[in-house]
């Protein structure tokens, strides 16, 4: 069930030669919210396959694949955004990511398609005081009737409860 990401666009019927100026977003849901990251960031699309655990490791990271040599740590997000108890079935997936030179996984529980986003589209994130960390959303995409929730999965990725990779330079 591996997939690029340039040819799952070209399956949505994404055009080769895409506005300049609106940004690409991978879509993705988990729960019955839908996600959006940079498409920029996502190196591949996996299946869910089973992990190697890590003793001591925090309960949002699964473990660990290897990824044609490489030794990527896999995140369930469900458990890391606290969305209940995590499923794992035939659209459960895995979305690669290069994040600050590091390979990392994300489990999510579905993929839906690439979206391009103008920047009359994102709206900011609302400002929800100490009940919800927003450091890690960019904002609001709207389209139609439909909501993104765009995190910033670089800010994400290297904060410090996730410790997976150094904090990048500002």
């Amino acid at each position: 069930m591996t997939q690029t990401v340039q040819s799952m666009a070209q399956a949505n019927g994404e055009k080769a030669d895409r506005d300049i100026t609106g940004q690409e977003y991978l879509a993705f849901t988990l729960g019955k919210e839908e996600y959006g990251i940079d498409i920029l960031k996502v190196q591949e699309i996996r299946g869910y396959e089973t992990v190697t655990r890590i003793a001591n490791a925090p309960d949002f990271i699964k473990g660990v694949v290897n990824l044609r040599g490489i030794i990527v740590p896999i995140v369930d997000m469900r458990i890391k955004f606290n969305l209940g108890e995590p499923t794992y079935d035939q659209f459960t997936v895995v979305i690669i990511l290069n994040v600050a030179g590091r390979v990392v996984g994300m489990v999510v529980d579905s993929v839906s398609d690439v979206t391009t986003l103008s920047p009359e589209q994102i709206k900011p994130a609302p400002e929800m005081g100490t009940a919800l960390n927003t450091d890690y959303l960019i904002g609001l995409g709207t389209i139609d009737q439909r909501m993104l929730i765009l995190v910033d999965i670089d800010r994400l990725m290297s904060s410090a409860e996730m410790g997976l990779i150094e904090k990048i330079a500002a």
